[in-house]
Order: structure tokens, then sequence, then C-alpha cells
């Protein structure tokens, strides 16, 4: 199974925003349920799309800004990110299905 990025300040414009790949970053914290339930997801994703997508995570509490910068108010928040702009916004959890629906539509 393919790893997903991690992400952080110091790696987050050259990884997503400078990336000729679609990325998804699934920006969390390790004390929210509902973002340990779509962590899963996010590492399956990882593996099916291997290749043709960037699949990153970002914790906000180690990266405040960037999740600020960004808008994410509530978490977990899936960004969708394509030519480095932000064409897709998911907050709170979703089925597997819901998710590759939206990815696929940026692909």
């Amino acid at each position: 199974m393919t790893a997903v990025k991690t992400l952080h300040s110091d790696n987050f414009q050259t990884e997503v925003l400078h990336s000729p790949k679609t990325a998804v970053v699934d920006f969390w914290a390790a004390w929210c349920g509902p973002c340990r339930m779509i962590s899963p997801l996010i590492e399956e994703m990882a593996a099916d799309y291997q290749g043709r997508l960037l699949v990153g995570k970002l914790n906000v509490d180690e990266n405040r800004k960037l999740a600020l910068d960004f808008g994410v108010t509530a978490i977990p928040t899936v960004l969708v990110f394509k030519g480095g702009e932000v064409v897709e916004r998911v907050v709170g959890y979703r089925h597997k299905d819901e998710l590759y629906q939206i990815v696929n539509r940026h692909l």
C-alpha cells in the first residue's frame, strides 16, 4: 500500500501547490474521532490512485497557519487541489464512494 504523504508548512507549497497532479489533502487532528474514521479511507485512496493523485494529511494542531490560510474551521476537512487551487472542499466524514466521486471529477 502506498503511504500517504505527511504534509507540513515546510513541504506544502512544493508537494501540493506546485504539484502537476491533483492533490487531496486531509486536514485532521489526533483528538478528532471523525478524523480517525476517515483516515483508513485516505490510506486506501492513496493506494487506489497511486501515480495519478497526490494524497496527503496535514495535522492542524501542528500547522495552524496553513489550516487558517485555507479556511479550515472544522475537521476533518478534505481539500482537493488542482493547479495549486482548491477546487473542492469536503467537511466532515464521508463514505468512500462519495469521496471517490468527488476525486474522480477532478482527475
